[in-house]
């Protein structure tokens, strides 16, 4: 008498992301560099320093911080619309606010 395992029927295969998980990440990360450097500006303008823009630099690597807290890394491989789109309308609330200090 043999003993046989069950196989499963289909061997489990890791999901690759595909072409749209790259985008994401790509446009995580120019909205990350581009908010920090609107939060230095923003810091400048408002304190009319350089010291302003060391608090916007200083502010936006604590929002770097915050992100990779709340998805594990900074760029993760596997990103939803909803971080992307929130980052965002983050971003355009930076600048708005950059262009009502300087008018």
């Amino acid at each position: 008498m043999t003993y046989n395992q069950m196989q499963p029927a289909h061997p489990a295969q890791p999901a690759t992301p595909g072409a749209g998980a790259d985008v994401k990440t790509f446009v995580t990360a120019v909205l990350l560099t581009f908010g920090t450097g609107v939060l230095m500006m923003d810091g400048w303008a408002l304190l009319d320093s350089g010291f302003g823009a060391f608090l916007g630099l200083i502010a936006g690597f604590f929002g770097i911080f915050w992100w990779k807290s709340i998805h594990g890394k900074v760029f993760p491989r596997e990103l939803s619309t909803k971080s992307v789109v929130i980052l965002t309308v983050i971003n355009v609330v930076l600048v708005l606010l950059l262009l009502l200090q300087v008018s």
